[in-house]
C-alpha cells in the first residue's frame, strides 16, 4: 500500500526583483519518509521551504496539504497545517530552559504551566529519544542540545511534517548519528521529513528519495538507494565532475611555524587557548578539527597578530633568510609581508579581510596600495588579478567592478580565498574556506589547497566536515575547549577517533594525566 502524501508543490515560482531563486518547481513528499533536498548555492533550496514554512509567499503556484489545497502567507499559517522547519541559525533565549523556550508564543487558554510543560517534553523526548533536560538554560547547552531544543519546540507545537537546514553542519560524527537515529524513529512513527544539505555520503545513508534543484528549477527526484553520489551530483551541476581529492604524499617537508605553549583569555578573564603547541610543516596540510568555539578563531589569529596572548611563543623559519623570526613581536603588516597569510571566513563574511563598499579590483589592492608612489595607486595588477580569480573559481559576478557587497556568500569566499593564494604564501591559513559553498566549488577550493602544499606551501586548513579533513589532510589536529585534545596522522586516523578527541571531557583528560 502506497504511503499518503503530506506535501505537495505544484509549480512553485519565486522572484526578488530580477533575481529568480525558484521557478516552476515541483515537490512531493510522503508521510514516513525522509526528503533529501540537494541543489548548489543559490539553487533555491531553502527559499522553496522558506514558502512552505510561511516566511515568503509565492508568486505563482499551488502548495497542498494531505491532498486539500491551502494559502500559507505566514509561519502561524504553516504551524495550522502541522510545518515545523528548523533552520540552521536557532531562534532561542539564552537565559530561559528548555522549556520555556518550547512553549514561548504559544496561545494557552489557561496561566502556563512550567511542570505540566516539562512533563510533555520529557514524553516527546522518551518517545523519540532525544537527551535534553527541559529544565536547562539555553547558555548552558551544547549546539546539538540547542537544535535538540528547537526540533522538540516544533513537535511540541503538534508538526507532522518537519524541514531541517543544513542539520549537522556544526554537529560532530557522534552528533549527528545520535541525530539520524531520532530522526528515523520519527520517520517510522509516520513523521514527512525534509532535510535541506549538501552533504552527499549522509544524503546517501540518511534519505528515502532525494529531490535535486539547480539554478532555481526542479531537475528530478531519485531513490537514493538507486543512485551514487557522482550521478546525484552531475544532477546538480549539470555536468560530471570528479569528486577526488589528490593527495600527495608531502614532499621536501620543513618546519616553518613552530607554536610554542601558547595561552590567552577572552574580555571577561575566561580562558581561550590553554598551552597550545604545534608545528607547521612546509608541503604539507596540516588539519584543524574541533567543535565551533574550541579556541580555533583566536590560534589562528594570534599566529596572524591580530590576537593578544598571554602566553607562549610563535616562531617563524624564514625560507628567504634562514632565520628564525619571533611572530610575538611583530605586527600584522610585518607578519603578512614576511609571507604568513590568514584566510578567514568568519559567518560575517565580509567581516575580515574584505570591504563590502568596495568593488573586487578595490580589494585586491588592499593587499597591494603601498606598492604605490604618493597618491598614485598601481591599478593594473589588482585588476589581472581580479580577473584571474573570477575566472578560475568561477565567481558569479557582473564584473571586477562590482562591490563585494552584491555577491553571494560563496563568492565573497572565492574572492577572500583567491586572493589570499595569489600572494604566494609560505604559510596559508584557511579557516572554513569552504563554508556555504556548493560541492562544485568547494572540490575547487580542495585543489588550490593541495597546488599550494605542492609548491612548498605550509597550509593551516581548519574544517568542518571531518570525511573532507580526512580526505585532504596530512596531520589533523584536534582542539577541545581551547586545548590541543591529540594530533593524529591524516591518511590512517578514523572519523569516530577524531569525533571522540572533539568532545571528550577535560575532566577526564586532567583525571588521565594525574593518573600517569
Amino acid at each position: 500500500m502506497a504511503k499518503p502524501i503530506a506535501l505537495e508543490c505544484r509549480g512553485i515560482t519565486k522572484t526578488f526583483g530580477r533575481v529568480v531563486a525558484n521557478k516552476n518547481c515541483d515537490l512531493e513528499v510522503y508521510h514516513g519518509e525522509i526528503l533529501a533536498i540537494l541543489g548548489e548555492n543559490g539553487s533555491g533550496k531553502t527559499t522553496l521551504m522558506n514558502m512552505v514554512a510561511g516566511i515568503y509567499f509565492p508568486d505563482e503556484g499551488r502548495i497542498f496539504i494531505n491532498g486539500e489545497e491551502v494559502t500559507i502567507a505566514s509561519p502561524k499559517d504553516a504551524f495550522a497545517y502541522k510545518i515545523g522547519m528548523i533552520h540552521q541559525h536557532f531562534k532561542l533565549v539564552d537565559l530561559f530552559s528548555a522549556t520555556e523556550n518550547i512553549i514561548l508564543g504559544l496561545e494557552e487558554q489557561k496561566k502556563y504551566n512550567l511542570k505540566v510543560a516539562e512533563e510533555k517534553v520529557d514524553e516527546i523526548c522518551h518517545k523519540y529519544g532525544f537527551e535534553i533536560d527541559p529544565r536547562k538554560k539555553i547558555y548552558n547547552m551544547s549546539v546539538s542540545e540547542k537544535q535538540t531544543v528547537e526540533i522538540i519546540k516544533v513537535l511540541y507545537r503538534g508538526a507532522d511534517i518537519l524541514i531541517l537546514d543544513e542539520p549537522t553542519a556544526v554537529l560532530t560524527p557522534q552528533e549527528t548519528q545520535k541525530l539520524f537515529a531520532v530522526l528515523r524513529r520519527m520517520r517510522d512513527d509516520g513523521k514527512c521529513i525534509i532535510i535541506i544539505t549538501h552533504k552527499l555520503h549522509e544524503v546517501l545513508s540518511l534519505s528515502g528519495r532525494v529531490t535535486v534543484l539547480r539554478k532555481g528549477e526542479y531537475i528530478g527526484t531519485v531513490n537514493t538507494a538507486e543512485t551514487t553520489e557522482s550521478q546525484l551530483t552531475e544532477m546538480m551541476v549539470g555536468k560530471k565532475i570528479t569528486l577526488n581529492i589528490d593527495r600527495a604524499e608531502p614532499q621536501n617537508v620543513t618546519d616553518r611555524l613552530e607554536v610554542q605553549h601558547i595561552s590567552s583569555v577572552d574580555a571577561l578573564g575566561n580562558t581561550v587557548l590553554d598551552d597550545i603547541s604545534f608545528t607547521a610543516r612546509s608541503g604539507e596540510i596540516l588539519g584543524i578539527a574541533g567543535i565551533a568555539g574550541s579556541g580555533q578563531r583566536e590560534m589562528l589569529e594570534a599566529i596572524a597578530g591580530l590576537h593578544h596572548l598571554t602566553g607562549g611563543d610563535i616562531y617563524y623559519h624564514n625560507p628567504k633568510t634562514g632565520q628564525i623570526d619571533d611572530l610575538r613581536n611583530k605586527t600584522p603588516i610585518q607578519i603578512r609581508d614576511l609571507g604568513v597569510r590568514l584566510s578567514f571566513v568568519p559567518e560575517d563574511r565580509l567581516g575580515m579581510g574584505l570591504v563590502g563598499n568596495m568593488d573586487i579590483v578595490d580589494n585586491m589592492m588592499l593587499r597591494s596600495y603601498r606598492k604605490g608612489r604618493g597618491m598614485f595607486l598601481h591599478r593594473r595588477e589588482p585588476k589581472d588579478l581580479a580577473e584571474h580569480i573570477i575566472h578560475d573559481l568561477q565567481v558569479v559576478t557582473p564584473g571586477a567592478s562590482t562591490p563585494v557587497r552584491h555577491l553571494s556568500g560563496g563568492n565573497v569566499q572565492k574572492v577572500l580565498v583567491g586572493r589570499e593564494i595569489a600572494a604566494s604564501p609560505t604559510v596559508l591559513m584557511a579557516a572554513y574556506p569552504v563554508r556555504g559553498l556548493d560541492v562544485n566549488a568547494s572540490y575547487t577550493i580542495y585543489n588550490l589547497l593541495n597546488q599550494q602544499k605542492e609548491r612548498g606551501t605550509a597550509v593551516i586548513f581548519v574544517g568542518e566536515d571531518l570525511d573532507v579533513l580526512l580526505e585532504l589532510c596530512d596531520r589533523i589536529m584536534v582542539i577541545n575547549g581551547g586545548r590541543i585534545a591529540g594530533i593524529v596522522d591524516g591518511r590512517t586516523a578514523r572519523k569516530d577517533e577524531i569525533g571522540l578527541l572533539m568532545t571528550k571531557s577535560q575532566e577526564k583528560e586532567d583525571a588521565l594525566h594525574g593518573e600517569n
